[in-house]
């Protein structure tokens, strides 16, 4: 029998701390609540506090996942953090969240592709988990805090990000036709420096003049075409059903990257697909990057829209720009 990795539980969480679109209408000065729900469908947002960090939120994302797969933390083999908002620039926060869990038998380490992270920490842990008999539970947290890198009054940055923590338990299975089909990466690295953090890092450490810029702070640089995610996504979609011998239109849910509700129509639509194949989380927890695909996948199977059996195509783009899909029979 060949081993395999299967998706045995899920959990997320989020700051408890919502902030409507009319707050941004104050501070800005300007009706943007208006078009921020009616074009990219976010009314709301969840904001960490001040004492709240992406280690806390890892934390309680996990609490809950262990809990739902029966688990102890003990029992968890490799803890993976995908981030690209970090508890520190050094040592990684999964390092900080194997310690406060009580997760003693875990290896760690964090992984940042910004917003495609948890993707490739999906599959990366299938791949521990088919090389490595040692690796028979693998946790995935995908975290984001990004209001802590947000300019307040910066109107391209400020009211679209948002916190939150989303986290996946995968466990070495034997049984076939079930988890684990396929996966894909790529990068398009031309578009590194189109949007960012571009301070704190060895490029450009920080400095007084730094902080008084605002250059430690998420930027957009350059607009990126609007086409770029739909005509990626959906032929990595393509590119999925041939590698997992699938069919996208057998596909029961997809799990996409939530900046944007028309890019995920678009990619359906390119697919298609009835645009409610994909479930979307947005609407009330704002874009949560690195989180929003673990989250939308949690609620969907509270919901009962994702049951045993299903087809699950995840699809991820972030800054870089990186690129990931993966195939699971859930």
């Amino acid at each position: 029998m060949m081993r395999n990795a299967r998706i045995i539980s899920t959990g997320m969480y989020v700051p408890k701390n919502i902030i409507p679109n009319t707050y941004f209408d104050e501070i800005l000065g300007e009706n943007v609540s208006e078009w921020l729900e009616a074009n990219v469908h976010i009314r709301n947002r969840r904001w960490c506090d001040e004492d709240e960090s992406t280690a806390d939120l890892c934390m309680e994302a996990a609490k809950v996942n262990l809990e739902r797969a029966g688990l102890k933390p003990e029992d968890i083999d490799l803890l993976i953090v995908c981030t690209d908002t970090p508890e520190y620039i050094s040592p990684s926060t999964a390092s900080k969240v194997q310690h406060k869990m009580g997760m003693t038998n875990a290896g760690t380490f964090d992984l940042n592709s910004a917003c495609a992270g948890f993707v490739i920490g999906l599959d990366t842990a299938v791949k521990y988990i088919k090389a490595d008999e040692n690796y028979n539970k693998v946790m995935v947290i995908g975290a984001y805090a990004m209001s802590k890198y947000l300019d307040k009054l910066d109107k391209k940055t400020c009211n679209l990000f948002a916190d939150g923590a989303g986290a996946v338990i995968l466990s070495s299975t034997e049984e076939t036709g079930t988890g684990y089909l396929a996966s894909e990466l790529r990068t398009k690295g031309e578009y590194c420096d189109w949007m960012g953090i571009y301070a704190g890092g060895t490029f450009q450490p920080i400095t007084k003049e730094v902080v008084e810029n605002k250059d430690h702070l998420l930027k957009f640089i350059k607009r990126f075409p609007s086409e770029l995610n739909p005509d990626v996504w959906s032929d990595m979609a393509n590119e999925l059903a041939k590698r997992s011998a699938t069919k996208v239109e057998d596909v029961d849910q997809f799990m996409f990257t939530q900046i944007n509700i028309n890019s995920i129509w678009a990619t359906l639509d390119k697919l298609g697909l009835d645009r409610d194949k994909a479930h979307t989380v947005m609407h009330e927890y704002g874009y949560t990057g690195s989180a929003c695909i673990p989250m939308a996948l949690d609620e969907a199977v509270q919901l009962g829209k994702v049951k045993k059996g299903d087809l699950i195509y995840f699809i991820g783009s972030g800054g870089g720009l990186a690129f990931a899909s993966a195939a699971f029979r859930f």
